[in-house]
């Protein structure tokens, strides 16, 4: 039912403990790994030894390049993308299905959790200019709150953290703009399925951990890819976004 895609930059140590949690969900026929960064072996779960498919590259890709290279994979009815970063809290692909049931839904995410319980800023309005400006004066980030009267309800965008997509929709917008090479290509994602009349869907009662890495905000090279993607978005939307409905 589910093709799983995941994404290894020597996160080993990561990936070990979310095959454990993967392996506990019975959605999930196939598991690709993609080896961007050589690194050690990681022991695979017995129950996901004839599901577990390995890419290794001999050049490291992008974000984008790497899950669409894995969706080539894919031949399921939903494709999810999963960084190596998180633990889920039981099994989320069951609240996420559900709030697919609507026709109208392309792609469905969790609300994700610091591992001191607080909620991070996954499920977030799109950036503007206003926005960006308000962020770097006072901080504020633009995200959604849970919504006390909507389990689910539709948002601008989701972080590619963990996205559960229909793989009929990630095919027929043709994956992620691999010119976004880190960042903003997630964005970029939820902006063309609003523009094809697709909805996005966040599901506040299916909570997962992401230990997040911000690594653009202490390492030159990530802070690059992020401005350089962030110029990229603005140039390619700047007062073209969609209304959400």
């Amino acid at each position: 039912m589910i093709t799983v895609s995941i994404v290894s930059h020597g996160h080993a140590s990561w990936i070990e403990p979310l095959l454990q949690d993967l392996a506990a969900c019975p959605e999930i026929s196939r598991v690709i790994l993609t080896v961007n960064i050589p690194d050690r072996t990681i022991p695979v779960p017995e129950e996901l030894k004839d599901k577990m498919v390995r890419l290794c590259n001999t050049v490291p890709q992008g974000f984008g390049a790497n899950h669409n290279a894995a969706f080539r994979e894919c031949q399921t009815p939903y494709f999810c993308i999963l960084n190596p970063d998180m633990r889920l809290l039981g099994n989320p692909f069951e609240g996420l299905l559900q709030g697919l049931d609507d026709r109208d839904v392309a792609l469905a995410a969790p609300f994700s959790m610091d591992q001191e319980g607080r909620i991070q800023d996954s499920v977030r309005y799109f950036p503007r200019p206003c926005s960006l400006m308000m962020k770097a004066i006072n901080g504020q980030e633009g995200r959604y709150q849970a919504d006390r009267t909507q389990v689910r309800f539709p948002v601008e965008w989701v972080s590619g953290m963990f996205m559960l997509i229909r793989s009929l929709d990630f095919s027929r917008i043709g994956g992620f703009d691999e010119r976004y090479y880190l960042y903003y290509e997630d964005v970029d994602l939820c902006v063309r399925l609003w523009k094809a009349r697709r909805q996005v869907l966040a599901c506040s009662d299916v909570k997962v951990v992401h230990e997040a890495q911000r690594a653009s905000h202490h390492d030159w090279t990530h802070f690059r890819w992020h401005v350089k993607s962030l110029a990229r978005y603005l140039l390619k939307y700047l007062f073209r976004l969609p209304r959400i409905y």
